[in-house]
């Protein structure tokens, strides 16, 4: 009778685990074919992060939080026309004679590689150029270049129809993100209705939480890609560049917005304008961005960034490097701030409480061998305190 209960019981398992695999298949199959839908809900939602102390603050005032969410919407869409208006031209102008200029810069740098080996080896200028053509292949470096390129756009451009559903998509999740802070308690509270008890209550009070870890990282990521445009500008139009220096202050502030690599990919274009410039130029140039780099890794991230995210910084080099890999340059702004609001849950939800249950037991323990009664069994349930709730 007994082998036969358990006969059962090992068939019942199995059905439900072949129903599982059956349910999950068609769901990650729905997932896929969402997945436009999905990224443009992650990125309404770190939109609507980033500006909900705002829309707060101004709902402390007595504003209405629609009009609120109205107000920050029409003075962002100010700034932004009036940066264009103002900025704008220069800084396309200069980008413009940017891209002509790399082409030009890089023929310098391999006639002056080209010049600097026939100097050890002047009888036989052929086994120079054979060398040049096999280590600094500069028509393969560049078209490495655009093709890398060109993947990191297809893959963010891929997930929102080209350019035209981007800018649509752009302005989608503007709409949404709006909607979102407007009417955000209700959309919160009728979303936890569907979850079970306690875990209504607890991921309740974990999403200010989470909404203020992912806010505090694009504000950090922002601020610090302004500051680290202006003092590029700045100096670069001190050192001889001045005729890029916008374009390429531009450049670095939009690829600082990406952690740990982005001031390595700014730095390749002012590079490769320097070395046209030739003399100490180089050098300034490559001081400035060693500087920006530790600056940026030292004190700007940590004062401003870090201590908003509570991650290590390894895993958001992974986060950064993995959103780039799965949705392009989309993915390495996008994933890293959700890597920092999963953190909160993690830490809220498991470490947390599991440090508090060993504590506990920790002191029932001391207790008990203090008294000389005996300890708790190993199998005894020890209830877990979340904290927020």
């Amino acid at each position: 009778m007994a082998n036969r209960e358990s006969g059962e019981q090992r068939l019942t398992l199995s059905v439900s685990s072949l129903l599982v695999v059956l349910l999950a298949v068609p769901l990650l199959l729905l997932v896929w074919q969402l997945r436009s839908l999905i990224l443009l809900l992650l990125i309404s939602v770190v939109l609507a992060s980033s500006i909900a102390p705002v829309v707060d603050l101004a709902e402390r005032y007595r504003v209405p939080r629609w009009l609120g969410v109205v107000l920050v919407y029409l003075t962002m869409l100010f700034l932004a026309v009036g940066a264009i208006l103002l900025i704008g031209p220069t800084i396309f102008e200069q980008i413009q004679r940017l891209l002509r200029q790399i082409p030009v810069s890089l023929k310098n740098v391999y006639d002056g590689a080209e010049a600097w080996v026939l100097s050890f080896n002047e009888n036989r200028p052929e086994l120079a150029s054979d060398l040049l053509n096999q280590f600094l292949d500069i028509q393969g470096l560049t078209r490495w270049v655009i093709r890398s390129s060109q993947q990191l756009l297809l893959r963010s451009y891929g997930l929102t129809t080209g350019i035209l559903g981007g800018v649509l998509s752009l302005i989608l999740a503007l709409f949404l993100s709006g909607y979102m802070l407007a009417d955000s308690r209700t959309l919160i509270r009728n979303f936890l209705r569907l979850l079970p008890q306690p875990w209504d209550e607890r991921l309740a009070a974990q999403v200010t939480p989470v909404s203020n870890r992912i806010g505090s990282y694009i504000r950090g990521r922002l601020l610090v890609s302004a500051i680290l445009a202006v003092v590029i500008t700045i100096v670069l139009s001190f050192i001889g560049l001045s005729e890029f220096a916008l374009g390429l202050g531009a450049i670095a502030g939009v690829t600082n917005l990406i952690p740990f690599l982005g001031p390595i990919l700014g730095a390749i274009p002012a590079l490769a304008v320097a070395v046209s410039q030739g003399g100490w130029t180089v050098l300034w140039v490559l001081v400035l961005y060693v500087i920006i780099q530790n600056l940026e890794t030292y004190v700007l991230d940590p004062l401003l960034v870090g201590s908003s995210v509570g991650v290590h910084p390894l895993y958001q080099l992974l986060a950064v490097i993995g959103g780039t890999q799965v949705l392009g340059i989309i993915g390495a702004l996008i994933v890293p701030p959700w890597i920092a609001g999963g953190a909160v849950l993690l830490e809220n939800l498991y470490l947390r409480p599991k440090l508090m249950a060993e504590r506990r037991r920790g002191k029932q323990l001391r207790s008990a061998s203090s008294t000389n009664e005996s300890p708790l069994e190993p199998d005894t349930p020890i209830k877990s305190v979340v904290g927020g709730t």
